[in-house]
């Protein structure tokens, strides 16, 4: 009858251990985790090592770097009705983690879009020579546009660059030809 009781015991300090290390939690140096507990937000975790009560406790980590996100290229109609090929890159920086998870559902996504339109506004309401000599006045109205729109959700743009701006073909090869003949 000795044999049940260790065995039982065994099984125990087994279950205990492993209801131990599902609460095991690390959250790494650049980064800021949030605990939800049944539902409930009950606080930020800093890094290093955390216990967590396991299976009612979730924690959601926020990297806090600066994150480069990619906007793709879309066609935008310049004011002269030239359509223009335009994308970009936005370097971004949660600033709050709370806000960051709780006021936006995806905040990369929704950083993108907010780009996509605002891009469509600025480069719609400059004609096509004006929008392939003014990246800096882009890239700033972008970041200012941006960076206050963003701002509810605690993050923060710190940049936005212009990759490129293609006009239409022939266009390209008209403005090429103009270029050989002044040479």
């Amino acid at each position: 009858m000795q044999f049940p009781t260790f065995v039982l015991a065994v099984v125990l300090v087994v279950l205990i251990l492993l209801l131990f290390a599902k609460g095991v939690v690390i959250v790494q140096p650049y980064q800021k985790g949030l605990a939800i507990r049944l539902g409930t937000y009950t606080g930020q975790l800093n890094p290093g090592f955390k216990w967590v009560v396991p299976f009612i406790t979730k924690v959601v980590k926020l990297d806090l770097r600066t994150q480069v996100i990619d906007v793709p290229s879309q066609e935008v109609i310049t004011k002269d009705n030239s359509p223009t090929d335009v994308d970009a890159i936005i370097y971004v920086r949660v600033m709050d983690p709370e806000r960051a998870f709780f006021e936006v559902s995806n905040y990369r996504q929704a950083t993108v879009a907010l780009a996509q339109t605002s891009l469509r506004g600025i480069i719609g309401d400059m004609e096509l020579d004006q929008s392939l000599t003014s990246r800096d006045v882009i890239n700033s109205r972008m970041r200012a546009i941006l960076d206050e729109a963003t701002d509810p959700w605690g993050i923060k743009v710190n940049r936005v660059e212009l990759k490129n701006i293609l006009p239409p073909q022939d266009i390209q090869n008209s403005m090429e030809k103009q270029m050989k003949a002044e040479r």
